[in-house]
């Protein structure tokens, strides 16, 4: 049998990997890991870089801890640069691979850069895997999904859908083929990634450093562990609309982010609690935003690249979009303090509350005229939790152009500060840059 090549993709782990089990099912005899990596200048249509410093600081960890394991299994990552269409056709003809297994990504670009591949004239086989209930095992096909996330979870938890329990991490993997012989050009991507980092903010709520944040797998499970064992999702419901801190949220979503923790995993741990534990509003609550994850996933599935138009789901054009307004909103420059606070911290860590999140969307698509695609793309640059699906679902739901019925959201500023700031110590802390 000629050799598999895994292309790993927003799925930087090793446990809970059913589309890694499946390039080693069969009687592969070889197995040839790999990950591609992106134009790291590549800029938006607004004029920035696509990957920030700080996502890009969490990638390079994220696959330097999976390299470190792969390389203990005797199978290394070999991460090269380049799109996929261009770089594995290459790899596979140096080892004689035909067959490509991967993650299947819903959103268009992923979508492009498979079929991409496939004109190529290599055979990929994608596997879904990134959400906690089986698309294929919902009560309705994708193109049926419930209209809103509510009836959505409602009718989940009336049939009693439970996601498949999360598959071990392999204790050994067949090797690379023989007297591979790669083109040095192609093992280039790791030291193209991996600079100095930015600075540590020590006013981050994802501080670096030991027990604190590093975007591996194994960091990823460890910080599952320790948010378990201190009992915090007793008081997820009454903390996660913190606005600093490492404990006012799970921060399970950067390492959700690169599939270096799998969600199926993150919910047995919880389940596992509640059996220890009992259930409680929080750890509920826990689920319902897990769900919430899954539900725009579907939602991909369902209306694909009609997610992605300026009008969205809507029927109305958006109005014209104000470069200045949003500069200033970007740079923090709009002179509304809570605004600018938590533009500061974005930028200056990577990671910004969900709470935030929505009110500074808010206030550059209602109050400076920005057009959403911009913020949107902008948060892509910045967060070390990006993840498409989600990023895109939320910059809908706040703009009125998703799924939801009351047609977008628009914040009082002021009201915001005035409950979730009320002694104004976010807003002091993140006074300056």
């Amino acid at each position: 049998m000629s050799p598999v090549l895994f292309w790993f993709r927003n799925d930087l782990r090793l446990h809970d990997q059913p589309a890694l089990q499946a390039a080693c099912a069969g009687g592969t005899r070889h197995l040839l890991p790999v990950f591609c990596l992106p134009d790291l200048e590549e800029t938006s249509r607004w004029g920035f870089t696509r990957v920030g410093p700080h996502r890009r600081a969490w990638l390079a960890e994220a696959l330097l801890d999976l390299g470190g394991q792969l390389e203990r299994l005797g199978c290394p990552l070999l991460v090269c640069p380049g799109p996929a269409a261009v770089t594995l056709p290459r790899l596979a003809a140096a080892v004689g691979a035909g067959t490509v297994v991967c993650e299947d990504i819903a959103a268009p670009e992923e979508q492009a850069e498979v079929e991409a591949l496939r004109a190529t004239g290599l055979s990929v086989r994608t596997i879904w895997h990134s959400s906690l209930l089986d698309p294929a095992r919902l009560p309705w096909p994708a193109h049926a999904l419930p209209a809103t996330f509510t009836a959505f979870r409602q009718a989940v938890e009336r049939a009693q859908l439970h996601p498949p329990e999360p598959l071990p991490a392999p204790s050994t993997l067949p090797p690379w083929p023989p007297g591979v012989d790669i083109p040095s050009s192609l093992r280039t991507g790791l030291a193209r990634l991996v600079v100095a980092p930015p600075a540590a903010d020590p006013r981050s709520s994802i501080p670096p450093g030991p027990g604190g944040f590093s975007g591996g797998e194994s960091a990823g499970l460890a910080h599952l562990a320790r948010y378990l064992a201190r009992r915090l999702p007793d008081s997820y419901k009454q903390t996660r609309n913190g606005l600093s801190g490492p404990g006012y949220s799970s921060k399970w979503s950067p390492w959700l982010a690169t599939g270096a923790l799998s969600a199926r995993q993150a919910l047995a741990g919880l389940r596992r609690y509640e059996a220890a534990h009992g259930v409680t509003e929080g750890s509920y609550w826990l689920w319902f935003e897990l769900l919430w994850r899954d539900y725009f996933r579907f939602l991909h599935l369902q209306q694909g690249r009609l997610r992605y138009r300026a009008r969205g789901l809507g029927q109305h054009l958006i109005p014209p979009h104000s470069a200045a307004g949003f500069e200033r909103w970007r740079r923090a420059a709009t002179g509304e303090p809570l605004i600018d606070a938590a533009m500061r911290e974005l930028q200056s860590t990577g990671y910004l509350s969900n709470r935030l999140r929505q009110v500074v969307a808010s206030y550059l698509l209602h109050e400076l005229g920005g057009d959403w695609r911009a913020g949107a793309a902008w948060f892509e640059a910045c967060l070390v939790d990006y993840d498409v699906y989600s990023n895109q679902g939320n910059w809908l739901y706040i703009a009125g152009r998703g799924t939801d019925p009351r047609g977008g959201r628009r914040f009082n500023v002021a009201r915001q500060a005035a409950e979730h700031d009320p002694d104004g110590a976010y807003r002091r802390l993140w006074s300056a840059a």
